[in-house]
Formats: C-alpha cells, sequence, structure tokens
C-alpha cells in the first residue's frame, strides 16, 4: 500500500502518521498548509517523492530546506491537487475546509480511492462528488468516527434492509448550557472538547454542534439515505460512535474508546483489522452510556444543517461556507462564540443558492456566504 496525505500536519494528518508507521505503509506524497518545518521533517522520515505547501508564500523556503532531498516540491492549490491526481493505492484526504474540495475531485478523476476526513467535501459537493465517484467506480472510506461506524456497521448487510441511522455526538465542550450562558463562554472553553483530540475549527464545530449538522448532511451523501432516516443522539461518553436500524428491528453500533487511530486504520487497511495499539474498551469500567435528544433550539447550528439537506442544491455549500467564515472570525477573536449560530441561520435565509450544482456554482455561492458574513461582522 502506497498512499498520498493531505493534511500531513493537522491532528488528522499526524494521526494518520502513527498509523503509517505502525504497519509501515509507504508515503507517496505528503502536503500540509503552511507548517513549513513539520513538512519537512516528515519529507525527511518518509522520503515521498513528493511534498506539497498550500500556502504559496511558503514554497522558496520548503524548496531551500529540501534541496538536498529527491523530494519534488509543489505548491498552492494546483499543486495539491496534481499531487492528489498523480496515482496510488489511495489518497488521504485530512485538509480542513474547502480546501479540501478540488482535490478528492482530482483524485477520483485518477481513478484513484479516497479515505475522507474532510467534512468540507461532502458538505459542500456531496452530489457532486458522489455522482463522480460512482461514475469512475472510486471508493470513498470515510474517516470520520461517526461514518466509519456506520460503514462497519452496514458491512455484510443489505443496504436496501437499512431503514435508520444513528449518528451519535459528544455535546461538544458546553453540553447543557442555555443561550444566556452561551454569551459568556471563552474560545479556550470552546477549543476543550471532552473526549476527542481535534483541530481547532473542528473542536469549535463540535461545541456549536455543527460538526454534527456537516456530519449529518456527510452522511445523507454518503449512504444514500433521506434526511428523515438520520437520527443524531447525544452520547457523553463517545463509546459507541453510531448505529444503524435495520427493516427486521435490528440496531447494530460499532463501539470502542475514542481514539481517531482505529477509524484511520480501518480505512487504509480495509477490510483487514490488524493490532492498532490503542487501548481497550472495557464495559464494565466504563459503566453507565447516556443518550439525549440535542438541544437544537439552543444549538440551532445543527437545525440549520438539517434545514439545508433539506433544501438540497447548492444551500449546503452555502451553510458550509458561512460557517467557515463565522468560525475563522470567532478564532480571530473578531466574533462572540453565540454569534456563529446567529450568522449560519441568517445567511442560509439571505444568500439564495444556485439549483445547478457545479464546481463552479458551489464555489459562487460559498463566496457569496463568505462575503454576507464579513458584512454582518461589526
Amino acid at each position: 500500500m502506497e498512499i498520498i496525505l493531505l493534511g500531513s500536519s493537522g491532528s488528522i494528518g499526524l494521526q494518520t502518521l502513527d498509523v503509517v508507521r505502525r504497519h509501515k505503509i509507504l508515503i507517496k506524497g505528503i502536503a500540509a498548509k503552511s507548517n513549513v518545518q513539520t513538512l519537512e521533517l516528515q519529507a525527511r522520515e518518509f522520503s515521498p517523492r513528493y511534498a506539497c505547501i498550500y500556502d504559496e508564500s511558503c514554497y522558496a523556503d520548503l524548496k531551500t530546506r529540501l534541496a538536498d532531498t529527491k523530494t519534488e516540491v509543489l505548491c498552492g492549490k494546483e499543486g495539491m491537487c496534481e499531487l492528489a491526481a498523480v496515482g496510488c493505492g489511495m489518497v488521504v484526504n485530512a485538509v480542513v475546509g474547502m480546501a479540501g474540495l478540488e482535490p478528492t475531485l482530482a483524485a477520483i478523476e485518477s481513478g484513484t480511492d479516497i479515505a475522507l476526513a474532510n467534512k468540507e467535501t461532502l458538505a459542500a459537493g456531496g452530489e457532486l462528488v458522489m455522482k463522480r465517484a460512482s461514475e469512475k467506480k472510486v471508493e470513498i472510506i470515510p474517516i470520520d468516527s461517526e461514518h466509519s461506524a456506520i460503514f462497519q456497521c452496514l458491512a455484510g448487510n443489505n443496504k436496501n434492509d437499512l431503514t435508520k441511522i444513528i449518528l451519535t455526538a459528544s455535546g461538544g465542550a458546553f453540553y447543557g448550557y442555555n443561550k444566556d450562558k452561551l454569551k459568556t463562554v471563552t474560545k479556550k472553553q470552546a477549543l476543550h472538547n471532552p473526549n476527542w483530540d481535534m483541530g481547532a475549527k473542528v473542536t469549535v464545530d463540535s461545541a456549536t454542534l455543527m460538526n454534527k449538522g456537516l456530519e449529518f448532511i456527510e452522511a445523507v451523501r454518503l449512504f444514500g439515505v433521506k434526511p428523515e432516516q438520520i437520527e443524531v443522539a447525544v452520547h457523553r461518553q463517545s463509546i459507541i460512535h453510531s448505529a444503524v436500524e435495520f427493516a427486521d428491528g435490528s440496531v447494530i453500533a460499532q463501539m470502542g474508546v475514542p481514539d481517531m487511530r482505529v477509524p484511520i486504520q480501518y480505512a487504509l487497511l480495509y477490510p483487514a483489522r490488524p493490532e492498532s495499539g490503542v487501548n481497550r474498551l472495557s464495559l464494565t469500567d466504563t459503566g453507565l452510556l447516556t443518550f439525549e435528544k440535542p438541544d437544537e433550539d439552543t444549538f440551532s447550528c445543527l437545525s440549520a444543517a438539517k434545514k439545508a439537506a433539506d433544501m438540497g442544491n447548492n444551500a449546503c455549500a452555502v451553510l458550509n461556507a458561512a460557517n467557515e467564515a463565522a468560525v475563522g472570525a470567532f478564532l480571530e477573536d473578531k466574533l462572540e462564540f453565540f454569534r456563529i449560530s446567529e450568522l449560519v441561520n441568517n445567511t442560509l435565509e439571505n444568500v439564495k443558492a444556485n439549483k445547478k450544482v457545479t464546481l463552479q456554482t458551489i464555489f459562487e455561492d460559498s463566496n457569496a456566504a463568505i462575503e454576507y458574513v464579513k458584512g454582518q461582522i461589526k
């Protein structure tokens, strides 16, 4: 197995490299946004044929650092798409944000299977991506713990017998808060997830429940179900990663300790299940498992995502872009936490999504959503 890893310096990327080391998987190419130092160290450790830095201003620095190696240095969006399309056993897309969409499509066009951790690919462009993947006979294996769980639960079963998906959520950092209390939270609090080690943007999305909203949309696309066939359950312990219900009333769940190396390894080595090195689950030590309905009134990003999924067309692209812009502003201390959901909902109401879904209209509508959010931040 030889892979290309996009987003190698992020949380999922670093954990993917843990799996690579354990199972001696070959790396053909790596890519990161702007972390030149980490990319250099990774290139020296794994000797990839290609290394790509997305931020073009970092290109000269990386090229100088790797001048004594055989690694070819690429840069920018074009470089990342070129890397995704060079051909290998699998492309792992662990890029954060809309930057992951075009490399996914490039990998599909090259006929390369994809291990997908980039939510925005399916949240914004899922209809386009899944259609093209089907045409090119490319398999997309999810890395998100919830979608990996669903994928595993469906293995060996007739998909036509699937009646419901139960998508679990940790509840994020502000579980149990009301609207008034959310007005006083800090960035430091928002960047603390009770169970998972994730990057800043995804952690904030978890705190607003937008992470679950994007996963809701992803599940619709990945598994070909209707929005009304998905139930979200807040499960604070993060032991059951998701479950599926079949026509006979049986419910099959995938369980384990919260560790992203398990779904990453499953995607890379599917269908094999070798030793992963993660801690083992003890149900008796874990004790009580709880499940509750999410508070969609307080955490209205989730209800907005459901609405966008029902609307179809490019509404999900508008939702995703509005959230990306609002979270970015929050992380830059330009926006209060509670206003993220407010701006996402307002954008969905005020930016008219294009009914024709193409790569061009996805970016047009996304840009319109971003500009709307920027105009609302004062």
